[in-house]
């Protein structure tokens, strides 16, 4: 038996009020970015272009749940080549019509709306087309033996393949880094059996402390071959690692984070008074001008309802019966999981500096739109869920 619901009866509203005040808490905290931000940009109302942005966002919502989430699963490879189509085209088209920006290629010139970054979509194309191999696999062979998971495996890798290599090329270590999030957190609930999955994490550790080792032990051949003479990306790692020895260039944002992260102490200084100089203020470290302003206190809170938002979504991914919507909420999950911890990560120096928005606070054009699509789809797998008297 069923509880027969419609779509618009099971919307979960405590989603949707959860990124109620996470667009709440943007809109304030990049209003009192605005007065650091240099002379070029003062005369341009972030705050209201957020604003904006939420409401196109909303408008996207809206759409993408009024379409049966089944029918991603029917257009995904259609949606996997238009992807890597707009990737290539980073890579042949002119000047004039993509944009490089920090040393990275990674956006489309779209005139007076501004850059569009292609990679953003990928990131909802990638849960749609991996979630797809992976339900289509397990139909296909349900008996789970080991050879039909190393078979998956390599499905999966084929398919992120391409989409990587065009991103590594760019350079967009953050977005490449955001995939790997979402096909590794895929894998864990595909069903490949952890006689697997855990020498391959045991192999992803080693491989980090070796590139660790690397980078402090052979700096020219760390550059050479690894990041080919990208010197934009190997002065990440020095600003990482090393940022108050090299905090006039290249540690200058991680230092500046610290300092204003450190200044807000328990319960900050107050709205709007800002006294620490940070860089890219109102975008990637608008984490650190949280807590320069309500401190340890408002940091948690920003952090808490990010756990309650993916709290939320994983009670959706286990309550949906429907194995592919299951995929779906988990790719989602594993995205914005990743890039919360990521974004927080750098501020405070745990992590390097990918140049990675924090999800629905940071300011954002494509960025934001990407991760309201992605909570339409979770909210899009929940409204279709039917509930059974007997399970």
């Amino acid at each position: 038996m069923t509880n027969e619901k419609s779509p618009q009866q099971q919307i979960d509203y405590t989603l949707i009020f959860i990124l109620f005040l996470l667009a709440i808490v943007s809109t304030l905290a990049i209003n009192s970015a605005e007065s650091t931000l240099p002379e070029v940009l003062q005369g341009i109302n972030f705050s209201m272009k957020q604003i904006q942005w939420y409401i196109i966002g909303s408008m996207a919502v809206v759409v993408t749940m009024l379409i049966d989430y089944d029918r991603f699963r029917q257009l995904s490879w259609y949606l996997y080549g238009f992807g890597l189509l707009l990737l290539l085209g980073l890579e042949v088209l002119p000047e004039g019509i993509v944009q490089t920006i920090k040393g990275a290629t990674s956006w489309y010139r779209l005139g007076p709306l501004g850059n569009f970054q292609p990679s953003e979509l990928m990131k909802i194309i990638m849960i749609i087309v991996l979630s797809k191999v992976i339900a289509d696999h397990r139909e296909k062979y349900p008996n789970n033996t080991v050879g039909d998971d190393f078979l998956l495996i390599g499905k999966l890798a084929a398919t992120a393949a391409p989409p990587v290599l065009l991103l590594v090329r760019q350079p967009d270590m953050g977005m490449t880094m955001v995939i790997c999030a979402i096909m590794a957190s895929l894998i864990l609930i595909s069903g490949i059996k952890w006689k697997i999955i855990l020498p391959a994490l045991f192999t992803a550790l080693f491989s980090v402390g070796a590139f660790l080792l690397i980078f402090f032990k052979f700096p020219d051949f760390f550059l050479k071959y690894i990041l080919r003479g990208e010197v934009y990306q190997l002065n990440r790692f020095y600003g990482w690692l090393n940022p108050y020895e090299y905090s006039g260039e290249q540690g200058f944002q991680l230092v500046k984070s610290l300092m204003a992260i450190g200044s807000g102490q328990l319960d900050g200084k107050g709205y709007q008074n800002l006294e620490v100089y940070l860089p890219e203020a109102h975008t990637d470290f608008i984490f650190a001008v949280i807590s320069e302003q309500f401190g340890f206190i408002g940091g948690s809170v920003v952090i808490s309802l990010f756990f309650l938002l993916i709290y939320r979504m994983i009670h959706i991914a286990l309550e949906s019966n429907d194995p592919f919507g299951s995929y779906l909420c988990t790719g989602v999950i594993g995205m914005i999981t990743f890039q919360v911890f990521q974004n927080v990560g750098m501020t405070i120096g745990l992590l390097p500096i990918t140049g990675l928005p924090l999800p629905f606070v940071s300011y954002g054009g494509s960025s934001l739109a990407t991760y309201m699509v992605a909570i339409a789809i979770v909210l899009n797998v929940r409204s279709r869920t039917r509930k059974y008297m007997f399970d």
